[in-house]
């Protein structure tokens, strides 16, 4: 049985952190992308890899089910992540948080509507602006809301802004920068010290060699 569980997530989170991982010597010895299967064995004899849902890493980890993850620091803001550790920042999967509506879209009169899943931060993000807001919380698509008059903006993820410009959409406002994160359970940081803490400085060193080449 391996001694030490990573949970990631499919996407880009995935794509990116596998390299990492294989500088550090552990491999996945399937290709998750055409297995139906959600544990994985990895070519180091004590580590497996789970794949769950990316809204899920930080409650697996922080419950003990896994002993690492890597989340986007957009989810660790949302979710809460005062239960974990979060020694690294991976330098990947890199894209922004922000607001956005409609292009030239007028002045909305009274209360905003914002349609997001990061509920909490949007909550947050206008309350430290001293504005009230209503918040729809929505799973997906949000560049529909304002389309169909369900909000007047959006707060989401945004990488290259292609998707909300086909849209007939801007970003407005900037909320945060978002990398994604390496978190560790507290209790597997101290209890399996000698096999999670050389591993942190294996990635560690990884990213630093990524960012110089």
């Amino acid at each position: 049985m391996p001694r030490l569980t990573i949970a990631l997530s499919k996407g880009r989170i995935l794509k990116d952190t596998l390299p990492l991982l294989k500088e550090a010597g552990i491999e996945l010895l399937e290709d998750p992308e055409k297995s139906r299967k959600l544990i994985f064995p990895t070519t180091h004899p004590e580590v497996q890899i789970v794949i769950i849902r990316a809204t899920d890493v930080p409650t697996y980890v922080e419950n003990g089910a896994a002993d690492l993850g890597v989340a986007g620091k957009d989810v660790l803001m949302e979710h809460g992540a005062g239960g974990v550790y979060e020694p690294l920042d991976l330098d990947i999967a890199k894209c922004r948080l922000m607001v956005a509506g409609p292009v030239n879209a007028p002045v909305v009169e009274g209360r905003l509507r914002i349609a997001t899943k990061f509920v909490n931060l949007t909550r947050q993000y206008y309350a430290e602006k001293g504005e009230q807001v209503e918040v729809i919380k929505l799973y997906g698509s949000m560049e529909l809301a304002p389309l169909m008059g369900l909000a007047d903006r959006i707060v989401d993820v945004v990488d290259t802004g292609k998707t909300l410009k086909e849209n007939g959409l801007e970003p407005t406002e900037l909320i945060a920068h978002v990398s994604s994160r390496l978190i560790v359970n507290k209790a597997s940081f101290k209890r399996k010290a000698e096999i999670v803490q050389p591993l942190i400085r294996q990635l560690a060193d990884a990213v630093a060699r990524k960012r110089v080449g």
